[in-house]
Formats: structure tokens, sequence, C-alpha cells
């Protein structure tokens, strides 16, 4: 009997995890398999008959100028949008953690633009941003400053995309400092004050040392994030003017779906996730790095 318990655990354990493993292999596993197969066929929607090109949609990839001026949009979004979406975040953070009705006046007022849908979003933005009744055009004219035509304006357009990003998704960020702050020990706060500490040292000896894990793990997750950028720009410029704000992802989509090219579209999917794979390996080492060195 005793002999047979070990592996009565591990087919209880293979059950429970059973079907998350089939759920997996099913719509991660295969999928990554598949688009990396289909990358070296001529595939298309169209219905026409594949075969093999070898190394030929790569080829094209590396000499297509529309891939490399795309991922240079998407990577611009990302310098871009990256650094206010962090920063922000831990302002908004550490004026709401406080007790009393402002405190979570503060952080409802912070996080609820983040629940709301991208076409919600984008709407309203739209709205905003619109020559002549827009609320952003109609300040610039009360102050005595000329309209500004900005989602159809090249150097306008994309900075226009990353501020309603950065009021739509900086809610996320700020609820993870949140969290953070509430996790530092009040102990810790009320020793420095016995020691003389100030409101500026508590922050910058105290505070900020105490969120550093937190910042280097909100700084990865939004750095893919910003790298994925896709729904906003394709509902509130869809790519224009003139390509200037269209992403990779959405380039990557018109070969595959109003192309056709599935094979084509693999590809540059299959480089973009290289690249993002490259990312987050070197943002791993920097922050291990740091933690090494603090240590």
């Amino acid at each position: 009997m005793s002999s047979q318990k070990p592996w009565r655990e591990r087919w209880a354990g293979l059950f429970f995890v059973g079907p998350f493993l089939l759920l997996f292999a099913v719509f991660l596993v295969w999928p990554t398999i598949s688009g990396l197969w289909n990358s070296f066929f001529n595939t298309s929607l169209a219905g026409v008959e594949q075969e093999f090109l070898g190394l030929q949609n790569w080829r094209e990839m590396f000499s297509d100028s529309a891939v490399w001026s795309s991922l240079k949009n998407t990577l611009i979004f990302t310098a871009m949008s990256t650094p206010p979406l962090v920063i922000i975040a831990l302002v908004m953070a550490l004026l709401a953690n406080r007790t009393g009705v402002l405190g979570w006046l503060l952080r409802f007022a912070y996080f609820a633009p983040f629940v709301l849908p991208a076409t919600v979003v984008t709407l309203i933005w739209v709205w905003i941003y619109e020559p002549g009744f827009g609320l952003v055009n109609g300040l610039l004219t009360a102050g005595g400053f000329a309209e500004i035509d900005w989602l159809n304006t090249e150097n306008r357009a994309m900075l226009a995309v990353v501020i309603t990003t950065v009021w739509w998704t900086v809610g996320f960020n700020f609820l993870l400092y949140l969290a953070a702050l509430q996790g530092i020990p009040e102990q810790v706060y009320e020793a420095a004050a016995i020691d003389g500490a100030g409101e500026r040292q508590k922050l910058f000896r105290i505070t900020l040392p105490l969120l550093r894990r937190t910042t280097a793990l909100i700084a990865v997750l939004q750095l893919v994030a910003s790298l994925k950028i896709f729904d906003q720009i394709y509902l509130m410029t869809n790519g224009g003017p003139n390509y200037a704000t269209r992403p990779i992802i959405q380039y990557i989509y018109q070969n595959g779906f109003t192309n056709y090219r599935i094979g084509y579209a693999s590809a540059i999917s299959y480089m973009f996730f290289a690249i993002i794979v490259v990312v987050a390996v070197l943002q791993f080492k920097l922050f291990s790095g740091s933690k090494e060195t603090s240590e």
C-alpha cells in the first residue's frame, strides 16, 4: 500500500493540471508551432494551394521597408509611453496611499479609466482631439493659440495616441504600486521618524528603495504591453497619417487578414517575437544586476 501511494498522488496531480495542460497545448503550443511552420510556405486565406518557399518569406521581410518603418513606430511609441506610465503611476499611488474619503476617491478616479473598453476610450479621445469643437483645441484657442489637427498631423498623431494610452492604462500600474505601498510595514516609518527623518528622507531612503522590485515588474510588464500596441492606434488613426503611427502588429494584421498572406505575416510575427524575447531578457539581466549590486 505504501509503495502505491506516491503513484496515486502523481495521478491525482495530473488529473488536476490535465485540463490546463490541454488548453495550453491547444491554444498556445500548437498555434506557436503552426505559425512557425506557415512562415516557410505561401499559406493564404484565399484558398491558394500551399507551396513550400523555404526562406523566401524571411528574405522578403528583411528587404521590406514597411516592416522596418512600422517596427520603428512601435519602438517610438514604446519609448514615449513606458516612462510616463511608470512614473505617473508611482506619483498617483503615493497620493492615493492615505486613509479617509479622499484616498478612496483618488483610487476610484485613477483606476476607473482602465476598466473602459478600447472602443469607448478611443471614441472619447477622438472627440477631445477633434478640430472645431474638441476640448484640447478649445483650450488652445482660448489661450490664443492656433488649432492643431492632432490625429491627421504626422508629428502630432503619435503623441496624441500616447496621451490617450497613458490616461487609459496607467490605472493598472497605479494599482500594483498601491498594493506594494500598503505592504510596507508602518513600523519602518515610525522608526525613521524617531531617528528624525523627514518626509523627503522617508520617501527617498525607505519608500522608493522598497518599491524597487515592484518598479522592475511594472517596467517589464509595461514594456511588453507597449510593444504590443494595436487597438488604440487602429481605432484612432488606422496607422495614419501616411503610415506615421502604423505599428508592426497592424502591418502583420494587414498582410495576414487583408492581403491573405498568412505565411508572410507569420514570418514577421516571429521576427517581432524574437525582438520581444531579447528585450525581456535584457531587462531581466539589467534588473538582476542592479539587485545584486544593491545587495
